[in-house]
């Protein structure tokens, strides 16, 4: 993990797609899309049923590794309100058994507005937690400090003859938007227009690695940060 700072406070990015908040003990996620297979499976589109317990699977290891004891889930928990009625019987054991030893806070996205926390956990339109506002779509009036998730962005870039996409935040001075962490979620390109729309023309993708946190100014040549 690497430092990150946002609003004032600091913050520890994993490499997989998860914000960790020392003072909080909190760790944050974005977009998991629990059961997006079976839904498409319900449309004739055959996916592997697996990706639930993939991405549960991976975000307990980010809670073991960092000791998280609350987590904030910034929306699109499930891929419809109905995933969670179909989450499958390994996922749903692991997220009972995680929601029961943390305290668990899933925000509404649009994907599963009427989201119930049958598995455990609380849920929220939105909430405040020490001056941030964490909420799934990021909006563009707002004027406090906000964390979102939503867009999915992921940062491309092209060299030596190929192109290489990875996960990224997007961060304005008071804005930041999540990557989507789970298993089967796409990515909407860092600078799309969508974007830029609600974060403003001085935005810039920030893409964690192990060992540093890199920087690249959505119209502009890029840095290496932190």
């Amino acid at each position: 993990m690497v430092p990150l700072s946002f609003a004032g406070h600091d913050f520890l990015a994993h490499s997989d797609a998860a914000l960790y908040w020392p003072a909080h003990r909190a760790l944050l996620v974005a977009d998991l899309h629990l059961e997006k297979a079976s839904w498409y499976a319900g449309y004739g589109q055959m996916l592997p049923p697996y990706d639930s317990r993939a991405t549960m699977e991976r975000l307990e290891s980010i809670i073991d590794e960092t000791g998280a004891e609350t987590i904030y889930c910034l929306g699109d928990n499930f891929h419809d309100s109905a995933g969670e009625d179909r989450l499958e019987p390994v996922a749903a054991k692991l997220l009972q058994k995680l929601t029961a030893r943390t305290g668990w806070y899933w925000v509404n996205g649009n994907h599963d507005t009427a989201l119930a926390g049958r598995w455990g956990g609380n849920v929220v339109r939105e909430m405040q937690v020490d001056g941030i506002m964490l909420r799934h779509e990021a909006e563009p009036g707002f004027a406090g400090a906000e964390m979102s998730g939503h867009y999915h962005p992921k940062f491309r870039l092209r060299g030596r003859g190929r192109l290489v996409a990875r996960r990224c935040y997007v961060a304005s001075e008071s804005k930041l938007i999540f990557p989507a962490f789970g298993a089967l979620t796409g990515g909407m390109d860092a600078d799309d227009d969508a974007i830029r729309k609600v974060m403003g023309a001085a935005a810039c993708a920030l893409v964690p690695l192990r060992k540093k946190l890199l920087r690249f100014p959505l119209h502009g040549v890029s840095e290496m940060a932190g």
